[in-house]
């Protein structure tokens, strides 16, 4: 298993995002020994989704607005349709997604996650998977789509739904540990 002992991964999500995709993958690098952190539009808790259904609420950390790409060595995007979709629209969003990708930390995105990167203008020339409702925005973003459980090109890793998140967790942590920030510092 990857040794992420010290790492900060920032999770950024909001209400409706899809509980396993944000549960699984925060258990995983919580259990490597990554720090992870909550950090949504609001204070509080935010609900979540098993597809449909009303799931479990996670308890925020810190807000949007109250972080720095500085702060953390990786961000973790969990999918949901309207978690995604109101996340993608947040400029300080947007502007956190683009000042980690500058810094080239790793980025780990799922289902409809990749919206984000759409809406912070990342997605053009990269190679990614993603949700299958979303393949037209990628391709018109100028991202190349391919439908397997897990995509890595780079310093992103994405996969498309809950039933690919064992190969997504185990991608996940690879990309982590194998960052140059972790070797730098661990």
């Amino acid at each position: 298993m990857a040794d992420l002992s010290g790492f900060r991964v920032a999770v950024l999500a909001t209400d409706r995002f899809e509980e396993s995709e944000l549960t699984e993958p925060a258990k995983a690098l919580k259990d490597a020994g990554a720090t992870v952190t909550i950090v949504s539009l609001k204070l509080g808790e935010i609900q979540g989704v098993k597809h449909h259904e009303k799931g479990a609420k996670v308890r925020v950390d810190h807000t949007i607005r109250d972080v720095r790409a500085n702060d953390f060595d990786a961000v973790l995007l969990p999918g949901g349709a309207l978690n995604a979709d109101t996340m993608r629209v947040a400029p300080e969003v947007q502007a956190f997604l683009k000042a980690m990708q500058e810094e080239g930390k790793p980025i780990a995105a799922i289902c409809h996650a990749p919206w984000e990167l759409i809406s912070a203008g990342l997605v053009k020339g990269r190679t990614l998977t993603r949700y299958h409702a979303i393949r037209d925005d990628i391709t018109n973003a100028g991202g190349m789509w391919i439908d397997q459980e897990v995509v890595e090109d780079g310093n992103w890793v994405t996969s498309r739904q809950p039933s690919d998140l064992p190969a997504f967790n185990a991608a996940m942590l690879r990309l982590f540990a194998g960052s140059p920030l972790h070797a730098e510092r661990y």
